[in-house]
């Protein structure tokens, strides 16, 4: 029997990745003029930057223990090992319901086997890390082996991103109101990544061709084995600069697979449209 990997929809795959690596999803929400939508299921990504560019600020909420349960419970009462790798618990309670939810059925289920992973990550650097779990159970491959990669992987994921407006970023408290009015005022793009789960502003950059040319720069600094690892870019409705920024990776480290997809609803609410996010590996790509 092959290993269940369930995870939240912070991780932002599309609908053919769950359905192709049997991938079950939990969605966190978004909330748009007074009508509660599920991330991915309900609402797409497209429907909330649209919204955002009219002005609109839509909001967001993890996934309940509740929700967790019901999820959870049908693979406990088939006694089916599951994995679930969770956004970020910096960023998120959904890990933390997730714990709840899993700790109130091993009372009931105490045979049942859940590995809970808090990844640390978010938008398509958590992605990588719960396609990777998922090939591996494809695989046949046993419940620790798939954890002990997955950890590795999460351990040394890097998000480097922008966005195109600080406003958003001001509206979720990542930066001041005069950060944001100069920043716009000033045309700066502000790089950020993630450390420890946590977002942390990187540098300061004026120019959308300036940002892009500073996060290759950064991923050639930070990255390892970049030829031979699946490259991570999302976007904040934008594709164009995406598929810009893939082609200059693939022909400056010879990457053989990026994987790009938007940043999903509920990353997106934070972020804006206009949002560039690059995830690679800084160390070895470990198979297995």
């Amino acid at each position: 029997m092959t290993v269940q990997i369930i995870t939240d929809s912070a991780c932002d795959l599309s609908k053919e990745h769950y359905e192709r690596y049997n991938i079950e999803v939990v969605s966190l929400s978004v909330q748009l003029d007074d009508q509660i939508y599920h991330d991915g299921k309900t609402i797409s990504a497209t429907t909330i930057y649209e919204a955002m560019r009219n002005g609109k600020a839509p909001k967001t909420s993890q996934v309940s223990p509740q929700q967790f349960k019901e999820v959870f419970e049908k693979y406990a009462k088939m006694n089916q090992d599951c994995i679930y790798l969770g956004f970020s618990s910096e960023l998120s309670g959904t890990y933390q319901s997730a714990v709840i939810a899993g700790q109130e059925l091993k009372e009931n289920y105490p045979n049942w086997q859940i590995h809970m992973l808090d990844t640390k990550c978010a938008s398509l650097g958590f992605g990588l890390i719960v396609l990777r779990a998922a090939q591996l159970a494809q695989e046949g491959v046993a419940l620790n082996e798939i954890v002990e990669t997955c950890t590795y992987h999460a351990e040394h994921m890097e998000h480097i991103f922008t966005v195109d407006d600080l406003e958003y970023l001001y509206r979720g408290g990542r930066v001041s109101k005069t950060a944001a009015f100069v920043g716009t005022l000033l045309k700066i793009k502000p790089l950020l990544h993630v450390d420890n789960g946590k977002l942390i502003p990187l540098e300061k950059i004026r120019g959308t061709k300036k940002v892009l040319r500073r996060m290759i720069e950064v991923m050639e600094e930070r990255g390892s084995d970049l030829a031979n690892q699946t490259i991570g870019i999302s976007h904040g409705d934008d594709l164009e600069t995406a598929n810009k920024l893939a082609e200059i990776i693939k022909d400056k480290f010879n990457v053989k697979t990026i994987e790009i997809g938007m940043v999903g609803s509920v990353i997106g609410a934070h972020s804006g449209p206009g949002t560039i996010a690059l995830f690679f590996l800084n160390d070895s790509y470990k198979q297995s």
